[in-house]
């Protein structure tokens, strides 16, 4: 197994299995306000379906080239624009990745997604639990700000990532070692969504169960236009050992069937293009990489999950996400795993920007 860059613990008094932890963000950060006041947005306007124009291909791929950092001096420059791929001789960039165009209304690679990852219920498992909720709106606001600020060119759209079903250390009763969060917690996302005219994203860490099971769970919820989801490989327990105690995985197979879910879901309720979100830090969490298909109605991004200094995690973005091409690619910060020795310091939006390809979905914990 290699080696693990997060750490768990046991939640006294809520029974939840948690990875990682958080701490306060930088003082320094600018200061920008998401809070709303009572004329904001409804919840209930996440499930309206909101008007598209067509995608604009040229305006698609030309951002893709700019994400792979392709010279618009490359032959392959030209070639992926006029989609003469598959005729051309010069050697080829393993980004941008050449695949299936999204539906009318795709959020990447035209916006950057900036996420606050976490539990309610949970101090430790991300900034979602850690800080009063005015708080925590207000340093998403500024961790936005900040990436809006460097890469001007991409508008920013922040993001409640809330898990919804978390990986326990106990089986449970029915021996499958998680725990599915009630509804009221998931309005509660929707709720602080609907303040910052943000995304929300259901994250599940299945345990034993499956992906078949648990997201059928909350299918009334991933039907909604501005409910996206994210599953984590490594609390999912193809071997039957308890979470924490190895690493997990998923296999293309289950990418595949939570992407044709989703697709689904979006025919079916005649909404825009999803975001799927794969947490990855090792080769072997995700299998057969291949194999993953992305679709029309669904957006994949293979997220860099791995905390450490600074040199640790370019190399698992190099060696593990950027090396294995699906579509597109995000970054994780933890605000306190990420600053224990011998590390540098958290990364700044300008150096993550540096990282080829660019990620376009980025979270913070």
């Amino acid at each position: 197994m290699k080696k693990r860059h997060r750490s768990f613990a046991l939640l006294i008094g809520t029974g939840l299995f948690v990875a990682g932890f958080v701490a306060v963000a930088a003082a320094s950060a600018p200061r920008v306000s998401f809070i709303r006041t009572a004329t904001s947005t409804p919840a209930s306007a996440l499930n309206t379906r909101v008007s598209a124009p067509p995608l604009d291909i040229a305006a698609y791929n030309k951002k893709l080239l700019e994400l792979g950092a392709v010279a618009t001096s490359s032959p392959w420059y030209a070639a992926f624009l006029d989609d003469t791929v598959a005729s051309t001789t010069s050697p080829r960039p393993r980004w941008p990745v050449k695949t299936v165009y999204p539906n009318a209304g795709a959020i990447l690679p035209f916006n950057r997604v900036v996420a606050y990852y976490g539990n309610f219920y949970s101090k430790g498992m991300g900034a979602l639990g850690q800080y009063p909720t005015d708080v925590m709106l207000q340093k998403l606001a500024s961790a936005s700000a900040q990436w809006a600020a460097a890469d001007p060119s991409t508008p920013v759209i922040p993001a409640i990532h809330y898990i919804v079903v978390t990986a326990q250390e106990a089986p449970q009763a029915d021996g499958m070692y998680r725990l599915r969060m009630p509804d009221s917690q998931i309005d509660k996302a929707l709720e602080l969504a609907a303040q910052i005219h943000g995304l929300v994203f259901l994250d599940f860490q299945v345990g034993l169960s499956t992906l078949q099971k648990e997201l059928p769970q909350y299918e009334k919820y991933l039907a909604m236009q501005n409910v996206h989801l994210g599953i984590d490989p490594e609390f999912s327990m193809k071997t039957g050992a308890k979470p924490g105690t190895v690493i997990g995985s998923f296999d293309a197979a289950d990418i595949n069937y939570a992407a044709n879910y989703l697709a689904g879901l979006v025919r079916a309720n005649d909404l825009t293009p999803k975001i799927l979100v794969v947490h990855r830090f090792t080769q072997d969490m995700v299998t057969h990489y291949k194999q993953i298909t992305p679709l029309p109605e669904v957006q994949i991004v293979m997220d860099m999950d791995g905390w450490g200094s600074q040199a640790k995690k370019i190399g698992t973005y190099t060696n593990v996400v950027a090396a294995e091409p699906v579509q597109f690619t995000g970054f994780k910060i933890f605000y306190k795993n990420d600053t224990l020795p011998p590390s540098e310091g958290i990364f700044a939006p300008a150096q993550v920007l540096k990282l080829t390809p660019q990620p376009i979905y980025i979270q913070y914990q």
